[in-house]
This record gives C-alpha cells, sequence and structure tokens, in this order.
C-alpha cells in the first residue's frame, strides 16, 4: 500500500533516517535545506560580506556542503563571497582522482578554487609519511597536517571563515572517541557548531545536526557530482571502531546521533580538572598548547627519522620539543614549517533503501 508525504499528501518515495518521517523528493529537498538555513541563522554563523572558504574533498560531504552553501547562498540573500578550498595529502590513487571531482564542481558551483598540497607546505606527501611510518598513526600525522593547511589556505585568501562538511554522525563518532580516550579537553569543544580560538579564522559546521545518510540522499537524488572511493589508508582508522558502534546504535534508536551529541554538550568538567592553556607555537606561530604545536613535533620527528617521538607522551619527546622550541627561538623562524622557508604563506543508499 502506498504511504504518503506527510508534508504535501504526494506518494512519498523515501523515509527519513532522522525521523522516520515519509516524505516526497521535492518536501525532503526542502525539509533538508529549511533545516541547515535555520541551523545558520540560529547560530548566527555568518555576517553579510564574509569571505568563507568551503572545504572542499570531492566526497559527498564537502560536495553537498558547497551546492548548499551556494544554494542558500543566493536564496535568502546571505552576501557571502564563497571560495573552494582543498587540500592535496599527496595519496596516490585516492587524492589526485577527488581532485578532478572538485574541478568539475568548480565549474558546475562558478566558485573559486585553491589547491594547497601537503608537499608545499611540509615537504612530504601522505604516500611518504606512510612508507616511512607505516600503517599505524597515519591518519593522526593527515589529520594534524589538514588541519593546519585548511587554516593556512584560508588565512592566505584573506577568509574569515572556513566551513566544513562534519555531520552529525562525524560530531557523534568524535564524541565517542574522546570518551573512550578520555581526552576532556577535545570533548569540551568538539561539539560546538563553531570554534576558533583568539586571532585564529573560526571554523563552522552547518551539518552538524544533519545525518550522514540524509546526505546520501540528497546527493544522490540531486544527482550531484562526488566522489565515493574511501582513503586507501583509512581502513585501520580508529575511528572506524566508533562509526561501526554508532552504526549499531542508530540500527536500534535513530535518535541515538543527536542524543550523543546533546550528551556531549551536556557534559560538565569538574573545577578542579587542569584543562590545557592554548598559546602559539615558538616555531610557526600557529596555535598550540604547548611550546610547538602538534604539526612541528610530528615534522621534527619525521625529518629526524624518528616519527615515532612525534605520537603519544613520553619524557623523550618532551626533550627533544624543548630543545627544538630553544633552537627555533635562537634562530627566530618564526613563520617557518621546518628548516627552509614556508613557499606556501601563503552502501548508505542500500540501508536508505529500506525506505518502504
Amino acid at each position: 500500500m502506498p504511504i504518503n508525504c506527510v508534508e504535501c499528501g504526494k506518494r512519498a518515495i523515501l523515509k527519513r533516517p532522522k525521523n522516520r518521517k515519509a516524505l516526497c523528493k521535492d518536501c525532503f529537498y526542502s525539509v533538508f535545506e529549511y533545516e541547515i538555513h535555520e541551523t545558520i541563522m540560529n547560530n548566527k554563523l555568518f555576517k553579510p560580506g564574509e569571505t568563507i572558504a568551503i572545504g572542499a574533498s570531492g566526497g559527498k560531504d564537502s560536495t553537498v556542503l558547497a551546492h548548499i552553501m551556494k544554494t542558500l547562498n543566493d536564496r535568502y540573500d546571505y552576501g557571502l563571497n564563497l571560495v573552494l578550498l582543498s587540500i592535496d595529502e599527496g595519496i596516490s590513487g585516492y587524492r589526485d582522482d577527488s581532485l578532478e571531482t572538485v574541478k568539475r564542481n568548480q565549474i558546475q558551483y562558478s566558485l573559486p578554487l585553491t589547491i594547497l598540497s601537503y608537499q608545499e607546505l611540509y615537504g612530504w606527501t601522505m604516500d611518504a609519511i606512510v612508507k616511512e611510518i607505516g600503517m599505524k598513526n597515519n591518519c593522526t600525522f593527515c589529520g594534524v597536517f589538514r588541519r593546519q593547511a585548511l587554516d593556512r589556505g584560508a588565512a592566505m585568501l584573506k577568509c574569515d571563515k572556513i566551513v566544513t562538511g562534519h555531520n552529525a554522525d562525524d560530531i557523534a563518532e568524535t564524541v565517542i572517541m574522546n570518551i573512550l580516550r578520555g581526552d576532556i579537553a577535545r570533548l569540551g569543544r568538539c561539539t560546538s557548531i563553531s570554534t576558533g580560538s583568539e586571532g585564529m579564522i573560526s571554523r563552522c559546521k552547518p551539518f552538524k545536526y544533519t545525518y550522514e545518510k540524509e546526505i546520501v540522499m540528497y546527493a544522490h537524488f540531486k544527482k550531484l557530482d562526488y566522489f565515493t572511493t574511501e582513503c586507501i589508508y583509512s581502513p585501520n582508522a580508529y575511528r572506524g571502531h566508533a562509526r561501526t558502534f554508532l552504526k549499531d546504535l542508530e540500527k536500534i534508536r535513530p535518535r541515538a546521533i543527536l542524543d550523543i551529541i546533546t550528551s556531549g554538550e551536556d557534559m560538565a568538567i569538574k573545577e578542579e580538572v587542569r584543562m590545557p592553556i592554548q598559546s602559539t607555537c615558538q616555531n610557526c606561530g600557529y596555535i598550540a598548547s604547548s611550546e610547538l604545536c602538534k604539526a612541528c613535533i610530528m615534522l621534527d620527528g619525521l625529518n629526524r627519522g624518528r616519527p615515532e617521538l612525534s605520537i603519544g607522551k613520553n619524557n623523550k619527546r618532551k626533550k627533544i620539543l624543548k630543545m627544538t622550541a630553544g633552537k627555533a627561538k635562537e634562530a627566530g623562524m618564526n613563520g617557518k614549517l621546518n628548516g627552509s622557508d614556508n613557499t606556501i604563506h601563503n552502501t548508505v543508499l542500500q540501508d536508505v533503501g529500506n525506505m518502504f
């Protein structure tokens, strides 16, 4: 027996993963877009005249983000100057192909595109890093370098803010990971819809309350051009365990994703708990919680041929960190990433198939 759309009464073609409401295609588009618009407006994410860098990888999340930002900016007259910013991590057979998708998105959405590479910024590619360190901890290196690369790219483009495609599933997974690791500092800020320390470019997550499955559905029905291959180095990622756990919870109770985010927001930290004090890296000037930022520590380990010293907490790493910071300070290396000048400162759909 056909099921009708709860909004308009027409024949429904899907049930929303978030709340199981039946919708036709047009009503799904309308509800999906308006909820994101409400998130943007209720949280006052942007101001007219701002330049916004859209973190573009070519995947479903960033492609839908670019489409939505372009659509809502035009429809509701946000008055934003939108640009695409992509990071080339140097992963052969993966990132080079996904960047071709981003280049097509540039044309499709008529948005300027800038691509920065790890090789330019750090003197290393992820292929070279994995060759050096193996498959363990490679996502840690990539995540740290990528976050800083986006910030440096946005600064180079004189952007006011960065928007990323982090969705509700991503944020819930991060809450679980931080709880399992006992990382109170990150747990306290991972649910924030907008983050950024004083003097740093703010990052916004318009998809904070948007389910991954609905993003896939939107991209599928809109026939958006996006890249679907998983990173060749990600199968061993710690996040994968949190994702599997979250998906199992979602099958039992779809609302669990938003509830985990709410729990992360409501967790209180005892006053006696010591939190890291954020400062700036003595080597490159980037945000840090010690003498050097995590990226510089990792680069130092790679360049010394001792990458293991940049992972975890141990006395050897602390000793080297202090020595390196002291040398950097003496040499006046502010604004440099390593020994040389910084040259660029400058089948979800199958699940959804359970529709009816």
